[in-house]
């Protein structure tokens, strides 16, 4: 396994969106494909974000309002109110870009296996985008990882 790349392992045929399609859209590819992540891209494949179903059962959290106390007639807040409204907009949001998680954990094509598990459990994610010279070339996910196992 230490000479397997993550070219050797990815997925080549991803599956992916933009920051302007809907999250319908998004709901819809997860489900008929059995995946629950999509990596977002701009006009030219370079990775922008990443949508996952955590990223949707987000949506329908409730609220977290920020602690405060009334002193002369005024609200003092205790935590930063512009959370609330990042909290609304990202659970009313429509567009991908609205609801993508935008720090995307990428592995470059010539990564070898350990290195994407290392960073896949590191940053505890489930799937790492794989690009060459930044652009989308596929993705590995802890399945791809877990097969790669039975190849070595």
């Amino acid at each position: 396994m230490d000479t397997m790349k993550a070219r050797d392992i990815m997925t080549r045929d991803v599956i992916s969106v933009t920051k302007e399609d809907t999250v319908e859209k998004v709901v819809k590819l997860l489900l008929d494909n059995g995946i629950s992540g999509l990596p977002v891209v701009d006009e030219e494949n370079h990775v922008v974000g990443i949508i996952t179903e955590g990223d949707l059962i987000y949506r329908s959290k409730k609220l977290k309002i920020p602690s405060y106390f009334t002193l002369l007639d005024s609200y003092i807040f205790l935590e930063n109110p512009q959370n609330l409204g990042d909290q609304i907009k990202k659970m009313v949001g429509y567009k991908v870009e609205d609801v993508m998680t935008k720090k995307v954990v990428k592995a470059d094509i010539n990564d070898s296996v350990e290195d994407v598990a290392t960073l896949m459990t590191s940053k505890n994610v489930n799937r790492i985008p794989v690009v060459e010279n930044e652009i989308l070339v596929g993705i590995v996910s802890r399945r791809d990882i877990i097969k790669s196992y039975t190849e070595s």
